[in-house]
């Protein structure tokens, strides 16, 4: 008989959700493999996310090797010792998702017969998060999806799991990135103005508020910029530019043909958590013409553990050049991922190199 969750990994597009979510519940569902690079993993695996272009989906590890693709040697998807974990992890996610009150570490453990220290190392392990950080993460998807589905921002509070709405309150503006009442309006306060320009890196979308500029992407197709941006500010109103963006415009441009830091007193209007804003600032203090691996950048923010949350903030940053999360590096010196383009990144740092 089909179980309910076999039915929500049911379509590629579930299942692709799945692997952008890291979901450990999908374990033992499905696998995913790259195309690209010849590799199959698990829907938790802690890899770089690929493009959705090259990745397929198989049933079994068989299934993945028979279209001539090989396990990850980073979460091990063809050990089948790995499955009862699984099973455990995925319940625990959901126990997590569903849960009015975040349970303590001993609770879960207790309840599947783990050590604490043994279920949290099996946890992290699985789905690349610490259980804390999973039930937080979850929370603040809940919070946006109720705030979009609700009738109200009261509403929103209960139907996110939220008994007392101070909670919600103090918690909302880090999850969201601004005040609950303006994420529902879907920035509906928030005047834009922005462009599109050419560059030798490829083109370069800029738009700015009038507290400064709010997103900086490069790409490929001026028509997914600008769906990029009406995704990010999907109420807001959209206004002719004026001297002081074209200004700002102008600055920028020029760091970007030149190799060249922006100027100091370009205003940006960052959106982000308290966490992410460390990171940013640390970015930020990174001299031209050097880098800084995620390790050094935790530490620098005095959370030297912090290394994949780092990593994160580094991929959410929507201020291109601006925030130089190009100049962070792996360890060991390779250049690493970029949200823009690992080409573009590798560019991008020999331009400054050589200014």
């Amino acid at each position: 008989m089909e179980t309910i969750v076999e039915k929500k990994f049911a379509s590629e597009a579930a299942c692709w959700q799945a692997v952008l979510n890291r979901d450990a519940s999908a374990v033992g569902h499905f696998y995913y493999g790259v195309l690209t690079t010849g590799v199959f993993c698990l829907p938790s695996c802690g890899a770089r996310t690929p493009l959705r272009t090259n990745v397929a989906f198989f049933k079994s590890p068989a299934q993945a090797k028979s279209a001539g693709l090989r396990p990850c040697k980073r979460c091990k998807p063809d050990q089948e010792t790995r499955v009862p974990h699984a099973k455990v992890i995925a319940a625990a996610c959901r126990w997590l998702e569903e849960a009015e009150q975040e349970p303590s570490l001993k609770d879960l453990a207790e309840c599947y017969g783990m050590s604490p220290y043994h279920f949290h190392r099996v946890f992290k392990r699985l789905t690349g998060v610490t259980p804390k950080g999973y039930a937080r993460s979850h929370r603040g998807q809940r919070i946006g999806q109720a705030l979009q589905s609700q009738p109200s921002v009261t509403d929103a509070i209960y139907e996110a799991g939220y008994q007392a709405s101070s909670r919600f309150y103090a918690e909302a503006p880090s999850r969201l990135g601004m005040a609950p009442k303006r994420f529902k309006a879907g920035g509906t306060d928030s005047v834009i103005r922005h462009t599109i320009a050419k560059t030798d890196l490829g083109l370069l979308l800029i738009a700015a508020t009038e507290k400064g500029l709010c997103m900086i992407h490069f790409g490929e197709s001026e028509a997914l910029l600008r769906q990029a941006l009406q995704n990010r500010f999907p109420r807001a109103t959209y206004v002719a530019a004026d001297p002081e963006f074209d200004a700002w415009v102008g600055n920028l441009l020029a760091a970007v043909a030149r190799g060249q830091a922006p100027s100091a007193a370009l205003p940006l209007d960052i959106r982000g958590t308290a966490f992410q804003h460390q990171v940013w600032q640390a970015l930020r203090e990174i001299p031209i013409g050097n880098t800084a691996s995620y390790a050094e950048v935790a530490s620098a923010i005095g959370k030297p553990r912090a290394v994949r949350a780092v990593a994160n903030a580094c991929a959410s940053n929507d201020l291109a050049i601006a925030i130089p999360c190009h100049r962070v590096v792996r360890k060991d010196g390779n250049h690493g991922g970029y949200r823009w383009g690992e080409d573009r990144k590798a560019a991008i740092l020999s331009k400054e190199s050589a200014s």
